[in-house]
């Protein structure tokens, strides 16, 4: 049949199939989520009128300067994303299109990820007390540590708490802040040993840092590379393997002495 057209009307008729194909595609869910930059938290202040970190048993000091917490927000997992949502994500610098499967479990349901990630987040808090108080040479019997962060879950903030946590009680080791009065920000999860772990999502939490005025930005060392891909102009990463290296270099940075790594 197509040979008794014209090339022009052969042309029409074959854009047809493809054309309804395209439009079919474009209205179809897409098994992605979109991320962007998501809300900071310094974890030495508070969050929605209640203190991050509240500490009983033990003398604290009075800090300066921030330790922000970084997330991303992700499309929900019942959202339907599109194909101009998906193409819109791959041409913005301030947007990531993950898999869902990346971002959510697959098969479960929108309570069950929100359960599976409060207690992500509560593992996490309890790891970052006892990694901090171990760093500290204190005991969990005399000292009591209540973190709290509302509507944020996960492992993420694991570093930061424990930070948090060390700068109430010790500062620097010599009366100064670990932030030198500076806002900090960063990511990491942490275990009871004190030890780093990545994240993802690090180019987005950069982003999201240096909105709310972070100069300084704490990595998983592993991260450095996603990390640089877009890093804010005016945000200095900072590389991190262990709680150890990342409050020496931070000790580094306040007084000027010393080496702080950089990616």
């Amino acid at each position: 049949m197509l040979s008794r057209l014209s090339r022009p009307k052969a042309v029409a008729v074959c854009a047809l199939p493809a054309a309804a194909l395209f439009a079919t595609a474009a209205a179809a869910p897409l098994p992605f989520s979109v991320a962007q930059p998501g809300l900071t938290a310094n974890v030495l202040g508070a969050n929605k009128g209640a203190a991050v970190i509240t500490i009983s048993g033990t003398p604290t000091r009075t800090t300066s300067g921030q330790l922000r917490m970084t997330t991303i927000e992700a499309t929900g997992p019942d959202a339907h994303v599109l194909l101009g949502d998906v193409v819109d994500g791959w041409l913005r610098a301030d947007r990531a299109v993950l898999p869902r499967d990346a971002v959510y479990p697959s098969g479960d349901t929108v309570k069950e990820i929100e359960r599976h990630n409060s207690e992500q987040m509560r593992q996490s808090q309890d790891a970052a007390t006892r990694a901090a108080l171990k760093y500290l040479g204190l005991s969990d019997k005399n000292v009591k540590v209540t973190l709290k962060l509302a509507d944020v879950g996960g492992p993420s903030a694991g570093l930061l708490f424990t930070l948090g946590i060390i700068d109430k009680l010790h500062g620097d080791g010599t009366g100064g802040d670990l932030t030198g009065g500076r806002t900090v920000a960063g990511t990491g999860t942490i275990d009871d040993a004190g030890n780093v772990g990545a994240v993802g999502g690090v180019a987005l939490k950069t982003q999201a840092a240096r909105r709310d005025g972070a100069t300084v930005f704490l990595v998983p060392k592993a991260e450095c590379p996603d990390a640089k891909a877009e890093l804010p102009k005016g945000l200095r990463l900072v590389p991190v393997t262990t709680l150890d290296g990342a409050v020496d270099a931070l000790v580094a940075l306040e007084g000027g002495k010393g080496s702080v790594p950089s990616c």
